[in-house]
């Protein structure tokens, strides 16, 4: 580590980050590209946080659990502000212009309801939120200039609070847009683009703040004087000026004095101290500063998208400024600052004098890192002698790692040295802190301190607003978060991540409508049970002397005249013959195409048909009964529709060739000169009960695939799967040509085109579909929603027309329409990427616990677990050439790549399987380098040697744990790895060849699969002695020496295994006396 630079006196206080709030987003999905944290907003006990889907997550900040989730449909969420007085009440704006009130009713365990709303601001974007300081009414500001505040009703006050005359009102409309908001003691401060506007809201009345206008995005705020000699008085306003000035005002908008910080900020940045990375201070001169701070907070606090500025205006100072990125957003609440990133991610900082930012980092145990602030930071340590004394300073000397933090041992040696008195008065000194604090130092190394109250080492939860005091002592007045609550909560922190990844439980789900109609029907038997009744007519009753309506479903034209035409249909030998049944509607389909078929069709099948003179067939009377001559005049005004319509299907065919695969040889043998037109209505109007029972027997006709060789049908001049579906579209079962285009036909992708085709022309003129052609997608999605219940193909051609008009984002949002539309719809109609990013939507929109079964229940068949496997493998993944060598070995760390579906790939190798699935899904892992998932699959094939010599290539000891790597069980293993680790490590080995050396910085030293670093972890586990046998016996005694450090690890691991057995013979020593004396 370089020398560390040390800051100037004045320099009191530090921006600290000691969270991390990445797997919180992490487990709101909020880390994605899709969905993006918009707004923030912080209280006492909640963390808000609005996306760009409607939603706003409430955190719980104690121990940052997940409590709710409030969904809007108007919008994304542009502002959140939570209510001062009471946190049960919550205000949300939307992109629509929408303000919301909610009251969460936590206290009662009610469900949240919107208690207040209003579209005042219809249209506009509103810029900012503010709540009254004591009742329950929200100001909002938009950008048109509008200002309007909206009346809370509460049902804590009975049934009739809400029940106010005007619970929306128009304050006033400004210049220009509104930036910010304010209000305390009954007075809105209105901060535009062009002055500030000061509102008594109780008289009407309005002031403006200043004279001069200004061009830009200004801030402005209250400043309330409530401590010392000034409590009592009004508050002070405060107004951000061009060129880094704040002007000071009184109650009444009197401009009072002009703060300028323009050669104030031409100083360096105060570093971050953060656990992501090392304090960086650059002492080189800055130059003046002209900056326009957009927002002020209570505590005089403002940002920019790059920096954070604290002001003490009282001593017209900078209390510091540090440079942060990318900065969007900032939620204050007392001394912690939540800041939004421009790239989504969030991050926790706290406002600390150096010494409580010490403290903290020794309670954490942030050995280096507190080592560093106490450098750098040397003349505010000076002062601060009660909190740290120098046997702190000490203890934190000896945490530091003699290897590793050699400069800095030498660096903090120099403060202490600065900070020893010379003289006997040590002793007196530190008498008088032990009477100040008592504390102790434990064994493990941890301070047990006793403070007593009022002392200065108590937590004080005080606020910087006083501006008479002195500043030494307004500056000890900063609020902080209760150090104690968090020292006690800090075991639960190890506890958030169960919460949000509990185990997963699997559980069988019932998933019988993935099976068929066809699949039933394809058994060696066909079980009548099954069918519609009404497919088969009764045979018909010699008393009535008729024939019923068997004649018309079922009068077939080439059947020999010795058989009777009525009851073959219902013949046993028929139903339960899967060939006489093809052959019989085989037959039926002849006369179909004479009665129903394409003008061309039936001329054709006039000429062959059997006829004794001219208008003598065997057309049965029912259906002649409905001839073209017989028609109306509408039936022949519907026949031309339907012709235009066929042309139309014509053309959309032509325009879909290019995105649908030919159809297979049977369909293309005979290369007709078009298309089969496509028909989806009837060239003939039909009786209900005759469409029903041509509908089930085309229907039938087509899951039994009763279709001919291609060279025959060609002779015969039939049609194949697609030409009988586009021809017959109106007598099938839409919801059973979808299931069959899913099973039986999966290898066929023209059928799905030529079925989603003729659903679109189905739907054409629908409602649905001049929504959804308008361009809104939330809209379109709201609509669809409000038709339920949904028939599965009509939701399907709406969704393939949403897909079209938007893409992935339309096909993300179709997770919502699970059971109705399932994963093979989306397959079937999306492209791979988006059908990938459709799953894991869909997986992950499931509770924790049932997503493992319920991934299982969509692999209908099981072959799909291979495809969804390769299919997330290479998308959004890693290039093989970062995580694969050129011989096919894992790269080393190659592991920390990240990987877009990596906890859908979790899901998919965690799943039951049998032992050849696991073996190819292995390979396919291995192939494409991912080697979290191959080192967990080798585990379970009990392939661990592999597995072994893996986790030494990618040299990384954290996968010798569960549960995301494996732990040694056997002494062979271990020698395994300590020969591997030598091989790899001395000169010649893989990492030497690629420079990969081991002194990368302390974390890979300790983490490096080197043998020092096995030998400890196997001492930990069987002890020294036999670990050092181990090594013996893989003959590397000689070649591997250990460090100070391990043999000071094997030496206490010596004495607490001697100290062990001698409690343990201790205590058998105590069992066996008292068994004796119970015997005697």
């Amino acid at each position: 580590m370089p020398m560390l630079p040390v800051l100037p006196e004045i320099q009191s206080h530090v921006l600290a980050e000691f969270d991390c709030l990445d797997p919180l987003l992490s487990a709101l999905r909020l880390d994605s590209g899709r969905l993006k944290c918009t707004c923030l907003t912080a209280s006492r006990k909640w963390l808000a946080l609005g996306t760009s889907a409607g939603g706003l997550h409430l955190i719980q900040r104690e121990g940052w659990k997940q409590r709710l989730i409030l969904t809007h449909k108007e919008g994304s969420i542009t502002q959140v502000a939570c209510c001062p007085h009471d946190e049960d009440f919550i205000a949300v704006a939307t992109s629509q212009g929408l303000v919301v009130v909610w009251e969460l009713q936590l206290e009662r365990r009610g469900r949240p309801e919107r208690v207040s709303v209003s579209w005042e601001h219809r249209g506009q974007v509103i810029t900012s939120l503010c709540w009254d300081t004591a009742a329950l009414r929200v100001f909002a500001g938009d950008a048109g200039g509008k200002v309007s505040y909206l009346r809370a009703g509460s049902s804590k006050l009975g049934k009739g609070s809400g029940f106010v005359i005007f619970p929306v009102q128009t304050i006033t409309t400004v210049d220009s847009r509104v930036v910010q908001l304010g209000y305390l003691d009954g007075r809105l401060l209105v901060s535009s683009l062009s002055r500030c506007y000061l509102c008594d809201t109780e008289r009407e009345k309005f002031w403006r703040v200043g004279n001069k206008e200004r061009d830009g995005e200004y801030g402005a705020c209250f400043f309330p004087l409530s401590r010392g000699q000034t409590a009592g008085q009004p508050p002070l306003l405060y107004c951000a000026r061009p060129g880094s000035r704040l002007w000071e005002a009184n109650f009444t908008g009197e401009v009072l004095s002009t703060h300028q910080f323009k050669q104030l900020l031409a100083i360096p940045p105060i570093p971050l101290v953060s656990y992501r990375s090392e304090p960086q201070y650059n002492t080189a001169q800055k130059s003046s500063q002209s900056i326009a701070f957009p927002r002020l907070d209570q505590k005089l606090l403002t940002w920019t998208d790059s920096a954070i500025y604290v002001f003490t205006p009282q001593s017209g100072q900078v209390l510091l400024w540090t440079e942060v990125k990318d900065v969007s957003e900032i939620a204050v609440y007392r001394n912690e600052l939540f800041c939004l990133h421009g790239d989504g991610r969030l991050s926790h900082l706290s406002l600390l004098s150096v010494e409580r930012c010490v403290e903290r980092l020794l309670r954490r145990e942030a050995w280096p890192l507190a080592a560093a602030v106490c450098v750098m930071f040397q003349q505010a340590i000076a002062p601060a002698r009660k909190s740290i004394p120098i046997d702190r300073l000490d203890h934190l000397k000896s945490q530091l790692s003699v290897f590793d933090d050699v400069d800095l041992i030498g660096q903090l040696e120099e403060v202490i040295t600065k900070l020893e008195p010379l003289d006997s008065a040590s002793s007196s000194r530190r008498s008088s802190i032990s009477s100040h604090e008592s504390f102790n130092v434990l064994d493990c190394g941890i301070y047990r301190v006793i403070s007593r109250r009022g002392s200065q080492s108590d937590e004080e939860t005080s606020s910087l607003v006083s501006q008479s005091m002195v500043e030494e002592e307004r500056l000890k007045e900063f609020s902080f978060v209760q150090e104690e609550e968090q020292h006690q909560q800090g075991a639960e922190h190890g506890q958030i991540w169960v919460l949000l990844w509990p185990n997963v439980i699997s559980t069988e789900e019932d998933h019988g409508f993935l099976v068929s109609s066809f699949v039933k029907k394809t058994t060696e038997k066909i079980n009548t049970l099954q069918m519609n009744s009404d497919l088969w007519p009764r045979p018909p009753d010699p008393k009535e002397g008729t024939h019923g309506n068997v004649e018309v479903i079922a009068v077939p034209a080439s059947f020999p005249e010795d058989v009777d035409n009525d009851a073959q249909i219902q013949d046993p030998l028929v139903l339960f013959d899967p060939v006489c049944l093809k052959g019989t509607l085989q037959e039926w389909v002849l006369l179909l195409e004479r009665v129903l078929g394409p003008e061309e069709q039936r001329s054709a099948c006039d000429g062959k048909s059997v006829v004794g003179q001219e208008g003598d067939t065997d057309v049965p009377p029912e259906i002649t009964a409905i001839c073209p001559e017989e028609l109306t005049e509408e039936v022949q005004e519907e026949e031309d529709v339907v012709k235009r319509r066929d042309d139309s299907s014509q053309w959309c065919e032509g325009q879909e060739d290019h995105r649908r695969p030919e159809e297979p040889p049977e369909t293309t043998d005979a290369q007709p000169p078009a298309p089969e037109p496509l028909r989806v209505c009837s060239p003939k109007p039909l009786l209900s009960d005759l469409q029903a029972d041509l509908t089930q027997l085309a229907t039938l006709h087509l899951e039994l695939g009763c279709f001919e060789d291609p060279a025959v049908r060609n002779e015969r001049g039939e049609v194949g799967v697609v030409g009988f579906l586009r021809r017959w579209f109106f007598l099938l079962d839409q919801e059973r040509v979808r299931s069959m285009c899913l099973l039986s036909y999966r290898e066929q992708p023209e059928v799905h085109s030529s079925f989603m085709e003729a659903m679109l022309e189905v739907t054409q003129t629908s409602k649905m579909t001049e929504v959804i052609q308008k361009g809104d997608l939330l809209k379109s999605l709201r609509c669809l929603r409000e038709l339920q219940p949904w028939s599965s193909p009509v939701l399907l051609s709406h969704l393939h027309r949403l897909y079209e008009k938007h893409g992935e984002v339309a096909v993300r949002s179709f997770a919502q329409f699970y059971p109705t539309i399932l994963p093979s719809d989306i397959d079937a109609m999306a492209n791979q990427s988006h059908f990938l990013a459709y799953l894991d939507n869909l997986v992950q929109s499931r509770p924790e616990e049932q997503r493992l079964s319920f991934l299982g229940s969509l692999l209908q068949p099981e072959t799909l677990r291979q495809d969804w496997l390769v299919l997330a493998l290479t998308h959004d993944a890693p290039q093989q050439s970062d995580t694969l060598t050129a011989d096919g070995q894992p790269r080393w760390h190659s592991h920390f790549f990240s990987w877009g579906y990596g906890r859908l790939l979790s899901l998919l190798i965690r799943l039951p399987a049998h032992l050849a699935a696991k073996q190819t899904m292995a390979e396919t892992c291995r192939s494409h380098g991912f080697w979290t998932g191959y080192i967990y699959l080798c585990n379970e094939l009990q392939r661990r040697t592999e597995a072994l010599s893996t986790i030494c290539r990618l040299d990384d000891m954290c996968l010798l744990e569960e549960p995301h790597g494996i732990v040694p069980q056997t002494m062979e293993e271990w020698k395994v790895l300590l020969q591997l680790s030598q091989q790899l490590t001395q000169p010649g080995g893989l990492w030497t060849l690629f420079n990969w050396t081991l002194s990368a910085g302390p974390s890979s030293s300790q983490t490096s699969m080197t043998p020092e670093n096995l030998l400890l972890r196997l001492a930990r586990s069987v002890g020294p002695d036999r670990a050092l046998v181990a090594l013996h016996e893989v003959g590397l005694q000689s070649e591997v020496e250990l460090g100070p450090h391990s043999t000071l690890v094997c030496e206490l691991l010596r004495m607490a295994e001697k100290r062990q057995r001698a409690l343990i013979q201790t205590m058998l020593e105590r069992c066996d006396r008292f068994l004796w004396s119970q015997h005697a």
